[in-house]
Formats: structure tokens, C-alpha cells, sequence
């Protein structure tokens, strides 16, 4: 090889050169709040705290999680087969995407959503088909049905919808599920389901055991805290399940994660105490943002929505200079994680500010 000729490289797939990596929430100076990751703001509970506290990390985790699946099947009136334990929901997301599509399939999600689906899809070798929001930030389900085709393979419906905050409701996602080929898995991703306070809102609780294409997916990062811990679960149909756990890597749920799991669940109606105080900051926050003047969409989760699209930049900087570190997402706007009351106090005040340039 000549001194001026380009060293060859390792031939890597092409889609995936071009599909940008997950972004984690830009981190906070300490005169700041982060409130860029839809993090759950209360320290961990102290009996939590205790259980991590593990003498044995020289030790391989229970590869099944089945002290937490057990819980998990109990709390729900399922089997301990209907239940699977990841390293946080996502990764369960991208098993089932995986078990289920291959390159030439398709896999159909509402978008904006979730930003990690697409390199998701990606990675499985398969094709997203995204479906743009309704007007008010909100999944179109008529829309979605209508995307529906002899390649589709999964449909990803997420409820509360991150970024927007907006919820699918019972009766709607009804009849959109009895337009659905049996043969389509749909995952209905209930990352921030504790959050919600609409009777009217989805919920997978009161949909398991009727649809045989259906999986519900659920985590204890966001109002049970154990963000770092990294572990979710999965409920639904035991062959499906089972076909996510042949994709999934060994051993990724450590013993500590399965141990704060179950110390959450012994301690869940504090920690649902918790949830309820962010659910009143969230809705503080939206009635202020919105009397101040700003379209902000009703969420039902722990973040707010600032569509801002080609103000983007502008009101990312006023939030800033207010001390909150929100998470920019591309072109189409601002998501705001509720956080310390105090961060809420400098949320309204920044609304403002950002009307008055609007304004002006």
C-alpha cells in the first residue's frame, strides 16, 4: 500500500452508517436542572437503597429474573411465562422487533415518538413506516390502520407518546385493534402509564388476555426511579415472549436491578405517592405554560412538549438562560421533564419569556 492511498476499512452496513446513534439527555451544570431525560427527581427510597446493596456482584444475575417475574405475574393475574424481564423496556422493544421482522418487513409507529424506534427498526434490518401525528401531537390510529400492509410485521403504539405527552384512549385503541391482522404483533409501549390521570387514557391492564397479538411493555426507570438500574418488563402472550427471549443477550438483567425491582414493589404506594406530586407539578406547569400563551399539548406523562419547530434554537437558549437543560429534538421542538418544584417555578417564568419573544 502506497503512503498516499486510504487505509481499507472494515465494510459495515450501509443503513447503519447512516442511522444516527441514541442520544442520551444533555447533562446539567450544577447551577442547572436536567430536566432532559424524563428522570424521576426523588432520590431512591431507602429500603431500595439497601437491596442494591449486593455482597455478591462476583455472581452471575438469575438469567430469568424469576423472583421479579413472579411479582410482576402476580400483580397482574398472568403466569410467570406471560412475563419477561429486560434491561429496561427498550431492549425488550428491540427483541420483539426483532423476532418479529426481517429485511423486507416493515414496522409502522406514529411519529414523532420515541426516538430510539428507528434505529430500532434498523438494526433488525426491517423498514419503518411512520405515520405523522394528528394536529394536536396525538397518535393517528385511523391513519396508522390505513398504513397497514401485507409487509407489515409490528406496530408500535405508544401511550403516553414521548415526546408529545398525548395519550391513545381506551375506546380508540379498541377499534383500532380489531383492525389489526392477528397475525401483526402490536407492542403498546407504556413507558409512563403511572403518570396518567385520564379515566378516558389507554391502559394495558385492562386489555391483557384479549388479544392474542398484543404485548404490553412497562419500566421501573421513570416513577419507580431505578433509571440507572436499567429494568423493564414485558406481559403478553407466552410464545411471543418466549420468541423475545431467544433474541435477547444473557444475563443483562443484573441482580441488583432485580433487586430494586422488587424492593420498589414492596414499597410501591410511596412510591406512587411520588408520582402523584409529579403528576400535580406537570399539570401546574401546563396551565401556567399555556396561560402565558403557549400550545402546549395536554400530557399525561412527566414531561411537557414544546413544539417550537423553526424556534427551536431561540427557545432552547431562553430555557437555558432560566437554568433548564431540556431535551432538543431535532427541528420539531422542546421536551421539558418535570422535575423540583423549583424547576417548575423557573419553567413558568420561562414561558413567558419565550411568549414575549414570540411576540415581539
Amino acid at each position: 500500500m502506497s503512503e498516499t492511498s486510504e487505509p481499507q476499512r472494515v465494510a459495515l452496513r450501509p443503513e447503519i452508517l447512516a442511522t444516527a446513534p441514541y442520544r442520551q439527555g444533555r447533562p446539567a451544570p450544577t447551577s442547572s436542572f436536567k430536566l432532559s431525560s424524563n428522570e424521576n427527581p426523588f432520590e431512591p427510597l431507602p429500603a431500595v437503597i439497601e437491596a442494591i446493596n449486593s455482597p455478591s456482584i462476583n455472581r452471575y444475575p438469575d438469567a430469568t429474573a424469576a423472583a421479579v417475574a413472579a411479582r410482576i405475574a402476580a400483580k397482574f393475574g398472568v403466569t410467570p411465562g406471560e412475563v419477561h424481564v429486560g434491561a429496561g423496556s427498550v431492549s425488550i422493544l428491540a427483541q420483539l422487533i426483532q423476532a418479529a421482522a426481517a429485511p423486507g418487513d416493515e414496522v409502522l409507529y406514529s411519529w414523532r415518538s420515541f426516538e430510539a424506534y428507528p434505529g430500532l427498526v434498523t438494526v433488525a434490518g426491517a423498514t419503518s413506516v411512520q405515520v405523522p401525528n394528528t394536529a394536536d401531537h396525538g397518535h393517528d390510529l385511523p391513519a396508522m390502520t390505513a398504513a397497514v400492509t401485507d409487509r407489515t410485521r409490528a406496530i408500535i403504539v405508544c401511550s403516553p407518546n414521548n415526546p408529545t405527552g398525548t395519550v391513545v384512549s381506551q375506546a380508540e385503541f379498541e377499534r383500532f385493534m380489531a383492525t389489526v391482522p392477528a397475525t401483526v404483533l402490536v407492542m403498546l409501549d407504556e413507558a409512563y402509564i403511572e403518570f396518567v390521570t385520564d379515566s378516558d387514557a389507554a391502559n394495558g391492564e385492562r386489555l391483557l388476555g384479549r388479544y392474542p397479538n398484543l404485548v404490553i411493555l412497562r419500566t421501573f426507570s421513570k416513577a419507580y426511579g431505578l433509571a440507572g438500574l436499567r429494568i423493564g418488563y414485558a406481559i403478553g402472550p407466552e410464545y411471543i415472549l418466549d420468541a423475545a427471549r431467544a433474541t435477547a443477550i444473557p444475563l443483562s438483567v443484573t441482580e441488583q436491578a432485580q433487586r430494586g425491582a422488587l424492593a420498589s414493589l414492596d414499597h410501591e404506594a410511596e412510591l406512587l405517592e411520588r408520582v402523584a406530586v409529579i403528576a400535580a407539578r406537570r399539570d401546574e406547569a401546563w396551565h401556567a405554560a399555556t396561560e402565558a400563551g403557549l400550545d402546549v399539548p395536554r400530557s399525561q406523562s412527566n414531561f411537557l412538549w414544546l413544539a417550537t419547530e423553526d424556534r427551536t434554537v431561540e427557545v432552547n437558549e431562553v430555557l437555558l438562560k432560566h437554568g433548564i437543560v431540556a431535551r432538543v429534538l431535532g427541528g420539531d421542538g422542546i421536551r421539558v421533564s418535570i422535575g423540583e418544584a423549583e424547576s417548575v417555578e423557573k419553567l413558568v417564568v420561562a414561558a413567558r419569556e419565550v411568549v414575549a419573544n414570540l411576540q415581539s
